[in-house]
């Protein structure tokens, strides 16, 4: 596994507790904020899938749909380097992404934010990002998986920069992003379709693009310390 990993994608909007629940709470007890939440959401997606199908290592967007929650839309930059994808959307459905992101210790976190820098462009108009300084979160990973390349459930320090898009309108849109910290540059370039709905629930994911790892995408709890070793994407 490598040492360091950086990454850029879209981070998760507020993620929403069950009605008539409390916030979802870590090992220790402590409430959960919504962007430790959505950060942890979204590294178990990108922990759901070995290499070959990962987000993060998608070449055209042809996986994009794979391990989708049903509440929001994830996107992902690259392990490194820049990539072009198409990707279509159900109507209705926010788009979060990280420009850049880490899990690690909080000095990892303190060090990443500094050098920590990006830019979004949807169809052209800037979108400002948000800074996620160092909180705990937990994210679960499947065997294998291109993240942690183990199974388990893992406490961690997560920051970033992120961007929460609200959704999309029906048709096609351009969206741009771009980060870099510590050494690493990403970008991604997505051709957007959202569809438009036809009546039918949207965003349910076809079973063979659900893939193994959907009832991961849920709250996590009871976490296992990870290691401090820093992994960026």
């Amino acid at each position: 596994m490598r040492s360091t990993w950086a990454m850029a994608g879209l981070a998760a909007l507020a993620v929403v507790s069950a009605a008539g629940c409390g916030p979802a709470m870590t090992t220790a007890g402590e409430p959960v904020s919504a962007s430790a939440e959505l950060q942890g959401k979204w590294w178990t997606w990108a922990a759901s899938e070995p290499e070959e199908t990962n987000p993060v290592a998608d070449e055209d967007g042809s996986v994009c749909d794979r391990n989708q929650p049903e509440d929001v839309w994830f996107l992902a930059g690259t392990f490194g380097g820049e990539v072009e994808r198409a990707c279509t959307v159900p109507e209705g459905r926010p788009i979060v992404f990280p420009l850049v992101n880490l899990f690690g210790s909080a000095q990892d976190c303190l060090a990443f934010l500094r050098d920590a820098e990006g830019t979004a462009l949807l169809d052209g108009t800037p979108v400002e990002p948000e800074v996620y300084a160092g909180e705990s979160i937990t994210l679960q990973g499947l065997e294998g998986n291109a993240v942690t390349g183990e199974a388990g459930r893992f406490t961690t320090t997560g920051c970033g920069l992120w961007v929460r898009l609200p959704a999309p309108g029906p048709g096609q849109h351009i969206l741009k992003f771009s980060g870099r910290s510590t050494g690493l540059s990403v970008g991604a370039e997505y051709r957007l379709t959202i569809e438009e709905s036809s009546g039918a629930p949207s965003g349910q994911p076809s079973e063979e693009a659900a893939g193994p790892a959907q009832a991961m995408l849920r709250p996590i709890t009871d976490a296992a310390p990870v290691a401090d070793e820093a992994r960026l994407f």
